[in-house]
């Protein structure tokens, strides 16, 4: 079986074993090379010269573009807008389109599982315009019967942002039923797919969303690059979220016309190289493959889940099923401060996440303060897994709560 760390060389030069993917994955040697090689060949600024090297960051940056409309299967390139991360996505549709549409009587639908970068954006937009913001309950394994989605979407029900995959529980949620829903009483669905794009195929056409954000690091590209898409006519119709340079087509001393998209989105100088750097590592990604990315991180997942499991006082959050886990284990132990449990890994070269994951209001749905998080990436190996899982068994013995 091929050793995917050879192509990552931070996990080669160290001995740590890395599970903390969900807060962000590491890069492989193509995208560090398309970074560097964007640098030292094409560093110019896109969209505003006509000399040769600024001509070649234009194109570069918009193979990018294209690229990324190839992973998610949108349309249109017009339809990629180049944001900093999930985070700005979001809150470029809340600001731009919540605040333009939504009024008193709307209602705003999200889950309780919704990362703090789904909520605080709706939270904003429902006190601005008098809209209602309305969560759709999980059960504790974190699934979504349909007769309770059924209840929460109303004629009311303007608009619902929905992270596809749990960042928590590693539960694919049921967009397609929300999506189709939402549509048939005339709103519009936003899907999170910060946690779905590193470990699922993602189709923008077929879910039939209006918009969907993800961010670059967290599928093996750079930090500081995120995708919105956005169906073009909606995208059209909504007014820039940041204003000045090279978003405009003229400016005059009462107001301005805007570009066309997707600059109109893209305000100042853009993330050029990173962009490329993203563009790379989807390229990276469809070279490994879907089969063999899903194939191998069921296994891992498989292992962990088995392996925690056997392990006294833990307590693994969402489904007993590790089939619904996607490589995101949240889990307790007993008496042991989830804080505590990271440090005592850390100590033994085990990198995992501990605290409330930036979903506070799910893990006090849970019942709750805080948890620790393995999440897991293809790149992994079991090796790795009974490190974490010899350092687990001795926590409570190192904490003097006995075996």
């Amino acid at each position: 079986m091929r050793n995917y760390k050879e192509d990552f060389p931070l996990l080669m030069n160290t001995d740590l074993a890395y599970l903390d993917n969900a807060a962000t994955a590491q890069r492989p040697q193509a995208v560090l090379d398309a970074v560097q090689d964007f640098y030292l060949k094409s560093n110019a600024n896109p969209l505003r010269g006509l000399y040769d090297l600024a001509v070649d960051a234009t194109d570069r940056y918009e193979a990018a573009r294209e690229r990324v409309r190839r992973f998610i299967n949108a349309e249109k390139t017009e339809e990629i807008i180049f944001t900093r991360n999930t985070t700005e996505s979001i809150n470029l549709v809340a600001y731009s389109w919540g605040l333009t549409n939504l009024k008193p009587g709307d209602e705003i639908l999200i889950t309780i599982a919704e990362h703090h970068s789904n909520m605080l954006p709706w939270q904003m937009a429902a006190r601005q315009t008098g809209a209602t913001l309305k969560y759709l309950d999980c059960d504790p394994d974190g699934s979504y019967p349909l007769e309770h989605i059924a209840e929460a979407i109303t004629p009311q029900t303007k608009f619902a942002a929905i992270g596809h995959v749990s960042n928590v529980l590693g539960c694919v949620n049921p967009v397609e039923e929300i999506i189709a829903r939402v549509h048939a009483n005339g709103g519009l669905v936003l899907v999170d797919a910060a946690q779905s794009t590193p470990h699922l195929p993602v189709d923008v056409q077929a879910l039939d969303a209006d918009f969907l954000a993800f961010s670059g690091h967290k599928v093996y590209g750079p930090m500081g690059i995120g995708v919105l898409y956005g169906k073009e006519h909606l995208l059209n119709e909504m007014p820039p979220f940041l204003s000045g340079g090279e978003m405009i087509s003229y400016v005059r001393r009462d107001g301005a016309v805007y570009a066309e998209l997707p600059h109109k989105f893209e305000a100042g100088t853009v993330n050029a190289a990173d962009a490329v750097g993203l563009s790379a590592a989807l390229d990276y990604i469809e070279e490994i493959g879907w089969d063999a990315i899903l194939k191998r991180e069921e296994e891992l997942t498989k292992y962990a889940f088995d392996c925690m499991t056997a392990v006294t006082g833990v307590h693994i959050l969402g489904s007993a099923d590790y089939r619904q886990h996607h490589g995101i284990l949240s889990f307790t132990l007993d008496q042991v401060h989830p804080h505590d449990i990271a440090a005592i890994l850390a100590d033994d070269h085990v990198a995992v996440r501990a605290g409330h994951h930036c979903a506070q209001p799910l893990l006090t749905h849970l019942g709750v303060r805080s948890s620790a998080r393995v999440s897991l990436a293809f790149y992994n190996t079991e090796e790795d897994i009974d490190r974490f899982s010899d350092s687990l068994k001795s926590i409570r013995r190192k904490m003097g709560l006995g075996e």
